[in-house]
This record gives structure tokens, sequence and C-alpha cells, in this order.
């Protein structure tokens, strides 16, 4: 009996072997006739979907397919063009998506449904060539309409993407955007697609992390397309930049089309510094900008900005330049109420500022693109008015508190008990060219005097000088006590004129750790 049994056991397991054996040979078989079917299949499957999709002409170099471990699916060279009729009859268009490769895994049974289901693409090297708004015509009713599609992606990955916005302007740039990493969810083509991306700035160098929804692709309008997120710029370093420093963070929210994005945002740089002050100071701002994929520039509407507690507004534009490569950037500044010293820290180098009081300025920015360093091709056009004036100099402030009191023909307060609380006020033109202030109209005003002068201080602090004339109410023989004013008094006749008790030339020369106040009979 046990004999018996092992006997039927052994013949049961040799059985069983065997209908293994021959269904492995069957599954085996199967394999391969699918292996020798299935490249061509979704070769097929691949163009008929994008075709269907874009309603274009569809490249694809090589396709190889693997069925060993599920259907593995890996394909170079694909190219997407626009609508079909177009690119029949016009040669060396450039594609609408170009991908360099592409990976994705499903199952083998797949290939017998319809649409085949996958799950996620894996891209390197995605480019899609949003085409200037007037190179092509309007095509409406593009889309899935178009066809039947036959592959439906969840998820695309792409490790490399770049995003071309061409301008309809031959002497303007295209917007480039290089993204590092893209996650692209709920693929579909009749809705927008969730994104997360890491965009690569390249000056300042820093990764733009943002995330948000593009589309659906409007195929016959690509940059009627709709976009809006969210970004976050941290740790950029404006060093990048010739002339500026300070490491500067951002964040904001865009939205729009790829033709038309409106951006709202923010930006912190706690030690922001240009290179002729050395010194960093806390620059915060706010703005709303539109980014124009019709020419690539971008407009400022406007940026409100603050130094320190010193507050200014900022319209203009931001203009791409082919000749030199780079961007031109042109503002109209409004400067209400703020603290010159503020300024006077970012622009010179001495601490304490040469001086403090209450500032209103307007001017003009220019700011070309090119290698120099932006202090020397920075272009400033503008006035000024500085009231509340105290030097922080003290013999500077004292040479002006005497000044005031003389004129005033108080000569013995000048001289025994000078007032802590004089305070003067500066207005006028000015132009800032090649790193150097030039004020063709400075007028400074102390209680009894007038002065008017014109000049040229490079912002380096190095050899100056201002020329011009200063009003008295007093005569030259009322600003000195004692016998002095005795023998002044002949000459006051020469010098009153202008409605002045005294009208005087005077110059102000040196360098700002050496500064000389005189006469200027020689001009007069």
């Amino acid at each position: 009996m046990p004999v018996l049994f092992h006997e039927f056991v052994d013949t049961r397991a040799r059985k069983v072997a065997l209908s293994l054996l021959v269904a492995g040979l069957v599954s085996l078989v199967f394999l391969s006739i699918l292996a020798h079917h299935a490249e061509p299949l979704l070769r097929s499957r691949v163009i008929e979907t994008l075709s269907a999709r874009f309603q274009s002409r569809v490249d694809l170099a090589s396709l190889d397919v693997s069925v060993v471990q599920g259907l593995a699916v890996s394909g170079k060279g694909l190219k997407i063009y626009g609508p079909e009729d177009l690119n029949i009859h016009r040669e060396g268009i450039q594609p609408l998506i170009e991908v360099d490769e592409f990976r994705f895994r499903t199952g083998v049974m797949s290939l017998l449904r319809s649409p085949i289901r996958v799950g996620t693409v894996h891209i390197k090297g995605l480019t899609l060539n949003i085409p200037a708004k007037e190179s092509r015509p309007q095509y409406r009713g593009m889309g899935p309409k178009g066809g039947k599609v036959r592959i439906v992606v969840d998820n695309f990955k792409a490790e490399k993407f770049l995003l071309v916005i061409n301008t309809s302007r031959p002497d303007k740039l295209p917007l480039e955007f290089d993204i590092h990493n893209l996650d692209m969810k709920d693929v579909g083509p009749e809705r927008p697609m969730r994104f997360r991306a890491t965009l690569v700035n390249p000056k300042p160098v820093g990764d733009i992390a943002s995330e948000g929804e593009f589309g659906p692709l409007n195929v016959g309008d690509p940059r009627e397309s709709p976009v809006q997120g969210d970004y976050t710029f941290s740790h950029a370093d404006l060093g990048t930049l010739k002339g500026i420093g300070g490491i500067l963070s951002s964040t904001g929210k865009y939205q729009g089309t790829l033709g038309n994005i409106v951006v709202d945002g923010e930006t912190d740089t706690p030690d922001f510094r240009i290179n002729i002050g050395g010194r960093g100071v806390p620059l915060k701002t706010t703005f709303h900008a539109i980014v124009d994929g019709t020419s690539g520039d971008t407009y400022l509407q406007p940026v409100r900005a603050t130094i320190f507690s010193t507050p200014f507004t900022a319209v203009g534009q931001v203009v791409r330049s082919v000749e030199p490569k780079g961007h031109h950037i042109q503002l109209d500044v409004d400067l209400p109420q703020g603290r010159i010293e503020h300024l006077l820290l970012l622009a010179m180098r001495k601490d304490p500022p040469v001086m403090k009081g209450a500032v209103r300025l307007t001017t003009k920015l220019d700011l070309p693109p090119g290698e120099a360093d932006v202090s020397n091709r920075l272009f400033l056009q503008g006035k000024f008015r500085i009231t509340g004036v105290h030097f922080a100099d003290e013999s500077i402030q004292s040479r002006v508190d005497s000044l005031s009191l003389r004129s005033q023909g108080k000569p013995k307060l000048a001289t025994d008990d000078i007032p802590d609380n004089i305070r003067s006020q500066m207005s006028g033109n000015f132009i800032l060219q090649n790193a150097s202030l030039r004020l063709p109209h400075l007028l400074f005003q102390v209680p009894g005097t007038r002065v008017a002068l014109s000049g040229t201080y490079p912002l380096d602090g190095d050899e100056f000088e201002f020329r011009g004339h200063a009003l008295l109410d007093a005569k030259l023989s009322q600003m000195v006590g004692g016998w002095k004013s005795v023998f002044l008094k002949p000459v006051d006749p020469f010098f009153h004129k202008n409605g002045a008790g005294a009208d005087v030339p005077i110059k102000i020369t040196g360098t700002k750790s050496d500064v000389h106040f005189g006469l200027d009979f020689g001009s007069k």
C-alpha cells in the first residue's frame, strides 16, 4: 500500500510538472509573438494618439519594446509639429514639441485593451517651442476631438524641460525657461495639468521652485494656453550681476497665458549693495508685472520698495536685448518722502552718511545691458529736495551755522553762542552717469543765505569741484564785528546786487575726506 501511494504521488507530480512546462512554453511562445508585434503596434498607437491630439505630423526616430518583465517601452527622437496642413507646405519649421528620450512601463495585457493606460512616462530632454504670434494662422477646433486617443498617460516626469516662447520681433530674444525637473499629474487632453517644477535662473544664479496648473494646451494658438501657480526663489546671489551684491529671496503668484503672464510677488534682500557704496542695506519690494510673450518684454506696474524706512515706487519696463545680450531696464522712480541718509548709505562708502534730512526725489532710471559694472552703466536724471539738513561732520555744520548767523547780520552770535537747531535745505536737478553725479543747478539755503552752485561729484569721492554764488541777506560789513566792519563798508556797494545784501562768488573743492570752502574771485 505505501508503495502504490508513492507511485501515485510521483505520477501526479510528473503531470503537474509537465503541465507547468507546457504552460511555460506556451507563455514563452506567446511572449515571443507579442514581442514581435508589440513594437509596431505601440509605435502605431503612439503616433496615432499624438497625431489625433495635435492634428499634426509626428516623427519618431526609434522605439524599443521589452516584455521580459512587463511591458517596458523606450523611444528617442519624438517630434510633434503644428497643424498638419501648415507643415506639409513648409520646410525647416521647428517642431512644437521635441522629446530626446522617453520611457514607460505598463502591463503586457494592456496591449489587448484600448486605450492603453500608462501610469508614468519618464522624459529626458523636453522642449516646448511656442511660435511667434504672427508666424502661423489661428486654428480652431484643435485637440482630442480630431481623432481617437489610443494611449492614456496619468503622469509625466521630465528631467530637463525647455520652454521657448518666440517673439514676433527679430530684434528681440525669445523668452526661455530652463526647467531642471518637471512633474505633471492629471494629464488629460481636456483639463489642466497639475505640475511641480524647478526652474534654473541664470542671473542672479538660483533655483525657482514652482507648482500650479498648465493647460489644456491650445494647439491652434499655443501662446493662449492658460497657466497659473506659485513660486519661491531663495538664496539668489546678486553678486553674479556685476556691480551689485546681496542675497535675494522672492515669493509670488502668476497667472494668465503663455503669451501674457501676470506676476504678483515680493522680494527681500537684507544686504543689498552697490559696489561703489560698499555697505549693504535692507531692500524690500512688492511688484505687479506683466510678461509679454509677443515681445519678450516685462512691464512693471508698479514696483513698491523700501530701503530701511524710506519708500519709493517705480513703473517701467524690462526690455530684452539681442546686442548686447541682456535686459535693458527703464523706470520712472518716485520717492515722495524719505530720508537722505538711507540713500547715501547705499550710494556712498562714508559711514555715517555726510548728512541727514527729509528727501523728496523723482528720477528716470536707465540701465542698459552690458559687461560693465552697474555703477558705470546706470543713468539717472531727475530732481530732488532735501529739508532739515544736518551735516554729520561737525566742522562742516559749524561753518554752515556760522554762515547763517553772519549772513543775518549776527556776527557776535556766530562767534559766541551758535544755536544747535539751525537747519538748511537743498534742491536741484541731477544727472548720474558713468559713476559721476553732475549737479547743474544746486540750490542750498540756510536762514540768511541762498547758495546757487553747479559742479560734479564722483561717487568714489575723489576731487570734486563746485562753483557758484552766495546771496546773503546782510552786507559784507554787517557779517563781521568791530574794526573789520568799518574797513568793509567801502566794498559793500560792489557786492550789493540782485536784491541781496551781498552777492559773493564761492567755490567748494577737495575730496570726500578734505573739503575746502572759499571765495572765487577769479570767477568774478
